[in-house]
C-alpha cells in the first residue's frame, strides 16, 4: 500500500494541488512540464499557445479509447445521437485531423479518441491526452477502452469487464522501460465501476457480459499462441497448456492495451476500465 511506501512526514506536507473542493483532477507526474513556455501535443496536432484547452476540452467528464479510427467516429456520432442537441449541433468533426495518427471527436462531456494496436501506440496517445486533459483542467474524469479481443472459454459476442488487467505471466503489473531500467507499475482497476457497468449490462437484452481478467500481450501471433503467423516455435499442446493456465488464473480474453492502459491511468488519477468486445471466436479453439 502507499502508507507503506511514504514516508510518515508527508501526511504534513501541503494538499495535492491536483486535488481541492472535492474535485479530482487530472495529475501529471512531470516536473519539467511546468518550465515550459508551450506543450505541443505532436501526435494528436493540438498545444496549449495554437488552441485554448481549457475552452476546447474543460467539460470532459468520459473519454472513450478504442484502436480503430472508423469504430471510434461510429462510437462518437452514436453519442452525438443518444446526448441530443449539445454544443455545435452540426456533424461531429475530428479534432486531429492535422495529423494521421489519431483521431478525436467530442460530443458534449465525452471524448472520443482513436489509439491504434498495441502498447507503444496507445502509450504515446495516453501521454498526450493525459496532458490535454491536465491543461484544460478536466476534473472527475472516466476513462472508458473499448476494443475486440480473443476470449478464452468463454462464448462468440461476449462483453468482458475487466477488473484487473494482467501480463503474459497473469501478473497485475506492466513493465515499462525507462533509460536501462525496467520499472514495474501496477495495473488496478476500479472494481466499483466494473460493477457498475456489469449491472447496467443485466438490464440489455442479449448483452452476454462477464467480468474477468483480461490479459495484454505485445504480439498478436506469437505472444497470443496463435499457430499461423510467420513464426510458431511451439506446439498445439503448448499453446493449450498456456491458455489453460491463463483460464485458470482468471483471465478471459487476450488483448494489446490494457496494461498500460490501467497503469498509466491509475499514476495520473483517473478511474478506468476496459471493456472488451469478443467478436472473434474464441482462442482456445482451433485457429487456421
Amino acid at each position: 500500500s502507499m502508507a507503506s511506501i511514504l514516508p510518515a512526514s508527508n501526511r504534513s506536507m501541503r494538499p495535492d494541488r491536483n486535488t481541492y473542493d472535492g474535485k479530482s483532477f487530472v495529475h501529471v507526474k512531470n516536473p519539467y512540464l511546468d518550465t515550459m513556455d508551450e506543450d505541443i501535443l505532436y501526435h494528436l496536432d493540438l498545444g496549449t499557445k495554437t488552441h485554448n484547452l481549457p475552452e476546447m476540452f474543460g467539460d470532459v467528464k468520459f473519454v472513450c479509447v478504442g484502436g480503430s479510427p472508423n469504430r471510434m467516429k461510429a462510437f462518437a456520432l452514436f453519442m452525438h445521437k443518444e446526448l441530443g442537441p449539445v454544443e455545435g449541433g452540426e456533424d461531429i468533426e475530428d479534432i486531429c485531423a492535422g495529423t494521421d495518427r489519431y483521431c478525436m471527436f467530442k460530443t458534449g462531456p465525452v471524448l472520443c479518441i482513436s489509439h491504434g494496436m498495441g502498447v507503444p501506440s496507445i502509450s504515446i496517445m495516453l501521454h498526450e491526452l493525459i496532458k490535454l486533459l491536465h491543461h484544460a483542467r478536466c476534473c472527475d474524469v472516466t476513462m472508458i477502452r473499448m476494443g475486440t479481443s480473443g476470449g478464452i472459454g468463454i462464448a462468440p459476442g461476449s462483453v468482458v469487464i475487466t477488473d484487473t488487467a494482467v501480463d503474459s505471466f497473469f501478473k497485475p503489473q506492466f513493465e515499462q522501460v525507462i533509460l536501462d531500467n525496467v520499472v514495474t507499475r501496477s495495473t488496478e482497476l476500479d472494481k466499483e465501476l466494473a460493477e457498475e457497468l456489469f449491472n447496467c449490462s443485466k438490464k440489455i437484452p442479449n448483452f452476454p457480459a462477464l467480468i474477468g481478467h483480461t490479459m495484454c500481450t505485445y504480439d498478436f501471433y506469437e505472444g497470443q499462441g496463435r499457430l499461423d503467423g510467420a513464426l510458431c516455435s511451439f506446439s498445439r499442446e503448448n499453446k493449450l497448456d498456456y491458455l489453460t493456465r491463463a483460464y485458470k488464473a482468471g483471465v478471459r480474453n487476450i488483448e494489446m492495451e490494457s496494461t498500460v492502459f490501467a497503469a498509466m491511468c491509475r499514476l495520473c488519477g483517473l478511474k478506468a476500465f476496459p471493456i472488451s468486445i469478443n467478436a472473434i471466436r474464441p482462442v482456445t479453439w482451433e485457429l487456421l
